[in-house]
């Protein structure tokens, strides 16, 4: 499966299947808020934090292509990322982008 935040695969025409997402809501857990709390104090990077988030990215998207799966799709372009607040310490992070079938050019 292919993923890019390009609107066209060089070498393919592109049938459009559909808009496919992947999605999930993560809380912050208090042993993270603590060692983010103590890193505010001292300045840096929160570690706790990234971390969280690029594991939401990467479900978030893992889910996606599940989704394009479904479609039998070759690729998935035009893909973003969104984030919103769901509730007080919890946030949705969002993947989304076009499922295509690739026909090889010439």
């Amino acid at each position: 499966m292919i993923v890019t935040t390009t609107e066209n695969i060089k070498g393919y025409d592109t049938e459009v299947l559909g808009i496919v997402s992947g999605n999930t809501v993560r809380a912050r857990h208090i042993g993270r808020d603590i060692l983010a709390f103590l890193k505010n104090i001292i300045g840096g990077e929160l570690k706790e934090y990234s971390e969280l988030l690029a594991d939401a990215r990467a479900e978030a998207l893992k889910r996606m292509i599940q989704e394009a799966e479904k479609f039998e799709a070759d690729a998935v372009v035009n893909v973003r990322f969104s984030t919103a607040q769901t509730a007080a310490g919890a946030a949705e992070l969002l993947a989304y982008g076009t499922a295509v079938r690739l026909k090889k050019v010439g």
